[in-house]
C-alpha cells in the first residue's frame, strides 16, 4: 500500500491490532432509558444489563426499558432473573404492546440519594 492510500485510510495500518481484540479501547455508549439487547453478544448479557441498571440508576432513572426480543423468551428469562436479584430493582412487567409487549420489559429502580449509598424506596408495580 502507497503512503497516499495509507493517508487516505488511516485505518489501512492495522498492524497494531490484536485480530481477536480489534477494538481494545471500552467504547462509551450514552444511558436512555431504553436499552435494546439485540446487539449485545449473549455471552455478555448479563455482565451487560448489570452494568446498564447501575449507571442507569446512577444518572437518576427511576424506570427504563430493556428490548430483549421476543424469541423463544430465553433472553427474557435471563434478564427478569438479572432484575430478581439486583436489590435497586423495585418491581418489572411486561412492556405494553405499544412499546415492544413481551420482547421489551420495564423496570422500576429505587431512586439513589445523592452522596449516599442508602436508596430510598419507590413505588412497586
Amino acid at each position: 500500500m502507497s503512503k497516499r492510500d495509507r493517508e487516505l485510510d488511516p485505518i489501512a495500518d492495522d498492524s497494531d491490532l490484536d485480530p481477536n481484540d480489534p477494538f481494545p479501547e471500552p467504547v462509551d455508549i450514552e444511558i436512555t432509558e431504553v436499552f435494546d439487547l439485540h446487539t449485545i453478544p449473549p455471552r455478555d448479557v448479563k455482565r451487560v444489563v448489570e452494568e446498564y441498571l447501575t449507571l442507569a440508576r446512577a444518572q437518576g432513572f427511576r424506570s427504563v426499558r430493556i428490548i430483549h426480543g421476543k424469541g423463544i423468551g430465553v433472553q427474557r428469562t435471563m434478564v427478569h432473573s438479572i432484575l430478581a436479584r439486583t436489590p435497586f430493582v423495585t418491581g418489572w412487567t411486561d412492556a405494553p404492546p405499544e412499546a415492544g409487549g413481551l420482547g421489551a420489559t420495564i423496570v422500576k429502580l429505587t431512586v439513589k440519594e445523592r452522596g449516599s449509598d442508602q436508596a430510598e424506596l419507590g413505588e412497586v408495580f
